[in-house]
C-alpha cells in the first residue's frame, strides 16, 4: 500500500506573474492530486490554504494541516502515523501522471531532481526514511543520504517562473492546461 504526500504552501509561486500565480498554483496542485489518487492507495495533502482544501475535498484526499516551518515540516506532518512505502511529490509538477507516480513508487528509495538541483519527488520505503534536507542543492543531499536518483521526465519539470511554464515539453494536466490557455500561454495539452 503506497501513500502519496503532497505539501502545498499558500502563495508559494511568488515568481510567477501576479495575475497567474494563484490560479496556476492551484491548477498544478489539482493535477498532481488527481494523478496521485489514481496511482496511490492513499493520498494526503498538507496545507493550510482554503482553496487547496476545497480541491482536496473534491478529490477525496486526506487533509493534514500544515504546521508551518517550511517544506520539511510539512512533509514530516504528512508522513506522521503512516506505515509502508510513501512517495512525496511537490505540488508544482504540472506534467505529473499516474504512470509517472507509479514508476516513482516502484523505484525503491529514490529521488527525482529538478534542473536546479532541488528535489521534486521522493520514494521512501517508509516514513522513517525521510530526512529534512530540502532547499538549494537538496538532490545531492538526499542522494548522499542513500536515495538513488531516477529520471522520470514527467516529475522533473517543475514550475517556479513564467519561463518554466513556457518551456514545458511534456503534456500538462487538464486543470493546468485550462488556466494556461485562459492566459494565452501555449502548452502541450494532455491527450
Amino acid at each position: 500500500m503506497v501513500t502519496a504526500v503532497i505539501p502545498f504552501r499558500s502563495g508559494g509561486k511568488s515568481r510567477l506573474p501576479p495575475e497567474l500565480r494563484v490560479e496556476a498554483a492551484l491548477a498544478m496542485l489539482g493535477d498532481v492530486l488527481e494523478a496521485a489518487t489514481l496511482a496511490a492507495d492513499r493520498v494526503r495533502l498538507v496545507t493550510d490554504d482554503g482553496a487547496a482544501i476545497v480541491i482536496a475535498a473534491e478529490l477525496d484526499v486526506e487533509l493534514v494541516i500544515d504546521p508551518a516551518g517550511g517544506q520539511a515540516a510539512a512533509v514530516v506532518a504528512g508522513l506522521a502515523g503512516l506505515d509502508g512505502p510513501c512517495v512525496v511529490v511537490n505540488a508544482d509538477l504540472p506534467c505529473a501522471t499516474p504512470e509517472a507516480l507509479t514508476r516513482l513508487a516502484a523505484s525503491g528509495a529514490a529521488l527525482v531532481a529538478a534542473a536546479d538541483g532541488t528535489t521534486n519527488a521522493l520514494s521512501l520505503p517508509g516514513p522513517a526514511a525521510f530526512a529534512p534536507l530540502y532547499g538549494a542543492g537538496s538532490a545531492a543531499r538526499f542522494e548522499s543520504g542513500g536515495l538513488t536518483p531516477v529520471s522520470i521526465p514527467e516529475l522533473e519539470q517543475d514550475v517556479d517562473t513564467l519561463a518554466d511554464l513556457e518551456q514545458l515539453s511534456l503534456p500538462v494536466g487538464a486543470r493546468t492546461s485550462l488556466v494556461l490557455n485562459q492566459h494565452k500561454l501555449l502548452v502541450v495539452s494532455a491527450s
